[in-house]
């Protein structure tokens, strides 16, 4: 067994070891607001429930690692006294890790991962449609756990409004935990499904994703992609050439078959069997093979 003095290694080594060590962790997909009405969302794996007399969640956007900086979610949070926490379940996975990239002030991560956003009803943030539990929350407290890079600020919430699916619901009316399906995080990229076990999702760190904004209207509005499928294909950085396209179809003959039909369901088909295996490039150039 090793033994380890936190102050004697690096930062990013200690955190590795804690988010490694403990969990799975529950996600908090916050959703906050700006002093001017722009809407921010994010995701947080150091979060849990506290209270429920009063109900208290409490989350904690860190400092940045490498540069110390605070994130958006903490400068709302300390503004308006506002957020929403959506709780993140499988069918929303691939999209709310594209909103955790890091997107320039501004940017409507709503629009970028795709998500819908609806309004609340006693807080300014919108809360995020497709989350099977909203909570509306005032912010009680923000505590400062210390001004290096690393450190947290564990925001206290009080629950105010409680929004639940109820296709999530058992005969009794109670969350039926195999219908709600909701996952957590690990260390690395591995996240745990709650009703299945372990699986990866790539985190965007130093890239950032084309988003769900940017894919075409006939790829989005088809009935053959999710959610996962549309978070994993705006999580690219930038799309195949058209030389690249041209040589994949070439050198893939299943692809030459479907791409003389016209049916265009076929086309979004042998796309999502790359999707399946984590493929996106080779299923952006399916996709875009009619274009070129």
């Amino acid at each position: 067994m090793i033994t380890i003095d936190p102050k004697s290694i690096e930062t990013a080594k200690l955190q590795g070891y804690l988010q490694s060590s403990v969990g799975p962790r529950p996600i908090a997909f916050a959703s906050t607001m700006d002093s001017e009405g722009n809407p921010n969302l994010s995701p947080f794996s150091f979060f849990n429930v506290f209270s429920a007399n009063p109900p208290i969640l409490i989350f904690s956007p860190a400092r940045r690692v490498r540069d110390n900086s605070i994130k958006h979610t903490l400068i709302n949070a300390e503004s308006t006294r506002e957020v929403v926490i959506n709780v993140v379940n499988f069918d929303m996975v691939q999209q709310t890790s594209l909103a955790s990239t890091e997107y320039a002030e501004g940017v409507n991560e709503f629009l970028k991962s795709g998500f819908t956003s609806i309004p609340s009803e006693v807080v300014k943030p919108f809360r995020v449609k497709e989350s099977p539990v909203q909570f509306e929350c005032k912010v009680t407290q923000i505590i400062p756990l210390g001004t290096e890079g690393g450190a947290g600020n564990l925001i206290l919430c009080e629950v105010l409004r409680i929004h639940i699916d109820e296709r999530i619901l058992d005969e009794n009316g109670a969350i039926n935990q195999y219908k709600i399906d909701l996952v957590s995080r690990l260390g690395a990229n591995w996240y745990s499904r709650s009703n299945q076990g372990l699986f990866e999702v790539p985190k965007p760190l130093t890239t950032q994703g084309i988003g769900v904004d940017a894919i075409p209207d006939f790829i989005k509005e088809s009935a053959v992609f999710d959610g996962n499928d549309l978070g994993m294909l705006g999580n690219i950085e930038a799309l195949p050439t058209l030389e690249e396209v041209s040589i994949f179809v070439k050198q893939n003959f299943p692809v030459k078959g479907v791409l003389s039909s016209d049916d265009q369901q076929k086309l979004h088909m042998e796309a999502k069997k790359y999707l399946n295996k984590k493929d996106v490039l080779a299923a952006w150039k399916v996709l875009l093979a009619k274009k070129k």
